[in-house]
């Protein structure tokens, strides 16, 4: 395997000093990036970090610092298809993956330059929206970590019950008609985050980073992604329906829910974190989609708890609502 430097816009990333980018190739053939980051002290170990849906590593630049100001090391990936990592269709603003489980394939070369670079252990695990699902299925395949956490896992996806019959309709039908590459109707091309005020938006309650992640891709126009592809779609769902008949590995878990959240299936989620032994449910009243991204007295005890987490403090299995700091 071969590891060769990758960009890092670290004008726009807003993370610790130091961080380092990588281009790795998969085994089947793609090319993904992979960014690092670690304390100038020894590290207490390391948090791999898997995005959601149309997210890059630079989005997480703010989360890497918070960690690493704790002393753990970061890993962050760009998927296939998204971000710097190499787009599937000709159409680049169409996010796309042949099959759910070769997310697994991009995991497996994350790890590969995660051993290159010896990044510090033991590992933990955080996997939001799309990245949860990534994640939930790379535990239960028996991922080495010492812990795992979920932010809005996409265990399940929110839709209303017209555009639910509507989805399987159009997962169905689409690539039967030569329309699996499209996005479904409904759904745009644009980014959301720079088609969608602040007022109204379903991923964070946080003037800033939403500006954040507006200016993030004003500068870097090459980072967005627009809507699915059906084949992504219908793969989702299939996903989702298979994770729900597996059980929760024996790992310690926290996994964290805004009681707003309108992008993943919240019903899903309680229902995982209902039967999970060793893990816990933290409901954010009134939290969106991204709480990591929402204000410090949000996002700063949900790093706390992770923090907790990760120094081995297991988790009182059963569901919480979550408690502001001052």
């Amino acid at each position: 395997m071969t590891i060769s430097p990758a960009p890092l816009f670290e004008d726009v990333a807003g993370g610790p000093a130091g961080g380092t980018a990588h281009w790795v190739t998969t085994s089947d053939n793609i090319r993904i990036r992979v960014a690092a980051w670690a304390p100038e002290t020894d590290a207490k170990g390391a948090v791999l970090l898997f995005p959601g849906r149309t997210e890059y590593i630079e989005k997480y630049g703010s989360t890497a610092k918070e960690f690493v100001d704790r002393g753990y090391a970061v890993l962050a990936i760009d998927w296939r298809g998204q971000g710097l990592a190499d787009r599937l269709l000709d159409d680049p603003r169409v996010g796309h993956v042949a099959h759910f489980t070769d997310f697994q394939k991009d995991v497996s070369a994350a790890l590969r330059v995660a051993r290159d670079i010896d990044l510090p252990k033991p590992w933990h695990v955080v996997g939001h929206s799309m990245g949860g699902a990534i994640a939930l299925r790379s535990v239960i395949e028996g991922l080495s970590v010492q812990s795992c956490a979920f932010t809005g896992p996409m265990w399940g996806i929110y839709f209303n019950p017209v555009m639910k019959q509507l989805s399987r309709l159009t997962t169905y039908w689409g690539p039967k008609f030569g329309l699996g590459h499209k996005n479904p109707p409904t759904t745009s091309l644009e980014s959301y985050v720079l088609s969608q005020e602040f007022e109204g938006n379903v991923l964070t309650r946080d003037p800033d980073m939403y500006k954040m992640m507006q200016a993030q891709l004003e500068a870097h126009p090459e980072l967005s992604l627009g809507a699915p592809s059906t084949y992504w779609l219908g793969n989702a769902l299939d996903e989702c329906a298979h994770l729900a008949t597996r059980p929760s590995p024996d790992l310690p878990c926290l996994t964290f829910l805004g009681t707003h959240e309108q992008i993943v299936d919240r019903d899903a989620v309680r229902a995982r974190m209902q039967n999970w032994p060793r893990g816990r449910l933290v409901e954010i009243p009134g939290g969106e989609h991204e709480v990591l991204m929402e204000a410090a007295e949000v996002r700063n005890p949900v790093f706390d708890q992770l923090i907790s987490l990760f120094a081995g403090n297991e988790p009182k299995a059963g569901s919480t609502t979550f408690q502001r700091s001052a």
